[in-house]
């Protein structure tokens, strides 16, 4: 496999740009708080994301809400003048890099479908290791859980209808720290999958395996075709498993160069982009009765190392996450790997609701050298590029706090807007920014350089 060189071929239409900050995993100190948004306002932010845990609302029992602590802080954020970015956060908090609290998923909910067979472990992600997660549910469950985060989007379509006029964007959490991925480099691996290793594939549970096996005979209808394809002698479609020595699997491009070992990864990375899409059709749902000026959005991580490898685990991380597929080249006419799950915002274009992308590591540098072996600044322009020519709203993030604590990552976040193809920012956190120092200097001439007309183009 090769990286190849981005080019920028045609001009595209520059929206209006908008520039947020994430507010704390769980605000301590309302008074500072308070303090933060009044400077937010003062340097031209226009809103504030907010996680709103499933965990912290729906704790006690199913049905049971208590939206006490939103209702303060979404009064504070309006007070203020700024508008809000509610998360739907169906994931928990704590285990990822800079969490400080720990809210995990509502405890009833591992026990809610043994009546309909379903064990615990049976709504978590197992990885290769044997590892379950319990950071969030597996969508390999999605069958029984849809439900449940529909009734929470509509208790808090119910619940916060008078202030539809406040919210400028709902963001919906599709996986581990909110965003569209499996938990490939998460703390149930033990270290395993720490970065910059090439992640824990996540497909080693009963229903992943399950599916695993029934969409392969959905494929291949006869045993004796897939047999043929794979070169394999099965007997049955039960024999179906996914690989069992997974550094071998990568070592040897397997992944690659094999019927069987590009059918998992592509039915994998399938798998992910169908559980996005159910997630935004429930969130189009439960959203139906509120202003249909406010935006839907997901996020999906810039998981910028393993690129630069110069064996076959180059991309192996962002595989292992489900990002992208080896069922076709990584070439800059399919985004460098990108194009399908871009195109899964693209497809929501005549949805009744805008339906906006965002992606992080804005800030970081290429480290191509071992052990990084990252193309951070390459990565962002790819999928910049290929949501412009996709036509999709994208936003920009940077990965870490520590990345907007000098001249270098606000650099980068400016080159990157720059070229056009993001058009808004959200920084990750909202004390990096309103306390003085270069984080509140580069933001505030940030915004001044970039809110511009909505009809101008470049």
């Amino acid at each position: 496999m090769r990286l190849f060189l981005l080019v920028l071929c045609c001009p595209l239409l520059v929206h209006a740009f908008t520039a947020n900050v994430m507010a704390p995993l769980q605000v301590e100190d309302r008074a500072a708080f308070r303090q933060q948004l009044a400077v937010a306002k003062q340097i031209g932010v226009d809103g504030v994301s907010v996680d709103v845990w499933w965990g912290l609302v729906e704790q006690t029992a199913d049905q049971q809400f208590n939206w006490q602590y939103y209702d303060a802080i979404f009064a504070d954020i309006t007070a203020a003048g700024l508008k809000i970015v509610p998360i739907m956060a169906f994931h928990q908090c704590g285990g990822n890099v800079g969490d400080d609290c720990d809210i995990p998923l509502p405890p009833w909910i591992w026990q809610h479908f043994l009546t309909q067979g379903l064990s615990a472990t049976d709504l978590q992600y197992k990885s290769e290791f044997g590892h379950y997660s319990a950071e969030t549910l597996s969508l390999w469950a999605d069958k029984w859980v849809l439900g449940q985060y529909l009734e929470f989007m509509q208790a808090f379509a119910s619940h916060y209808s008078h202030l539809s006029g406040q919210i400028s964007e709902i963001n919906i959490s599709m996986g581990p720290a909110g965003e569209l991925r499996y938990p490939s480099y998460n703390s149930h691996d033990q270290g395993k999958t720490a970065y910059p290793s090439r992640g824990g594939f996540q497909a080693y549970s009963r229903l992943a395996i399950t599916d695993f096996r029934g969409a392969m005979q959905q494929k291949y209808q006869q045993l004796n075709a897939l047999n043929k394809a794979w070169l394999t002698g099965l007997s049955g479609f039960e024999q179906i498993q996914p690989p069992l020595d997974m550094d071998t699997f990568i070592a040897s491009g397997a992944h690659v160069n094999s019927a069987y070992g590009r059918d998992f990864i592509h039915w994998y990375h399938q798998a992910l982009l169908a559980h996005g899409k159910r997630m935004l059709d429930n969130a189009l749902l439960a959203f139906a009765g509120i202003n249909n000026n406010i935006e839907l959005g997901f996020k999906i991580p810039g998981i910028h190392w393993k690129i630069a490898a110069d064996d076959y685990s180059q991309r192996s991380a962002e595989l292992a996450a489900g990002l992208i597929s080896t069922a076709s080249p990584f070439v800059i006419e399919n985004g460098f790997g990108y194009h399908s799950i871009i195109d899964l915002a693209a497809s929501y274009a005549a949805a009744s609701r805008p339906v906006v992308l965002h992606f992080t590591a804005l800030e970081m540098d290429n480290k191509p050298a071992a052990p990084d072996q990252s193309m951070a600044k390459n990565l962002v322009n790819w999928v910049g590029a290929e949501a412009s020519r996709q036509r999709v709203a994208l936003k920009g993030e940077n990965a870490l706090a520590g990345g907007i604590s000098h001249n270098t990552g606000w650099d980068n976040i400016q080159a990157a807007l720059s070229r056009g193809d993001y058009r808004g920012l959200t920084l990750l956190r909202i004390e990096q920014v309103t306390t003085g120092g270069v984080g509140q200097q580069r933001y505030q001439q940030l915004i001044q350089q970039f809110k511009r007309p909505p009809d101008r183009t470049d």
